[in-house]
């Protein structure tokens, strides 16, 4: 099993990134070959990715959440992940994001690319891509009727702390 740690600093405030990181529905705006995340319930959401051609469906749960903190989840089925994102206050306005996942490398080629970092490339371009996208959003990053506003292209849904 893989372990992967990476950390960017986005310019929010830390509830508002931690509010757009629990907007799953929107990963497919910055995540590289996710097609769709669903909200099953309050806590399962199911996972689209397509990924060298690859196309998988597979269940996650989140384990924890500290609003504004922390998010953590495990994979149900499908490829064997675990993982957990921290949100740390560096001032007012400036937010470092941390993802640390465990990853169990399915097939040969994905053994393949873990050994030459393509799974460490992806999780460090997804982090730039969240930067970029919820610094676009700004302090709106938080606000639903903002983001309805900006074009999100999809109804907003509560996140999973019920806003």
């Amino acid at each position: 099993m893989s372990t992967i740690t990476e950390s960017v600093n986005v310019t929010v405030p830390i509830r508002a990134a931690y509010d757009q990181w629990t907007r799953f529905e929107s990963f497919p705006r910055f995540m590289d070959g996710v097609e769709e995340v669903r909200r099953l319930d309050d806590t399962t959401l199911r996972w689209t990715t397509r990924i060298a051609g690859v196309l998988r469906e597979f269940d996650a749960r989140v384990t924890e959440r500290v609003p504004g903190e922390r998010v953590a989840w495990r994979s149900l089925n499908g490829p064997t992940h675990a993982g957990v994102v921290t949100f740390h206050r560096l001032d007012e306005t400036t937010t470092r994001v941390t993802a640390q996942l465990e990853m169990d490398a399915a097939g040969f080629a994905e053994k393949a690319g873990d050994r030459i970092g393509a799974l460490t490339h992806r999780v460090r371009g997804d982090l730039r891509r969240f930067k970029t996208f919820v610094e676009s959003h700004g302090d709106r990053a938080g606000d639903r009727a903002g983001d309805r506003a900006a074009g999100a292209g999809r109804p907003a849904a509560p996140d999973l702390d019920g806003r």
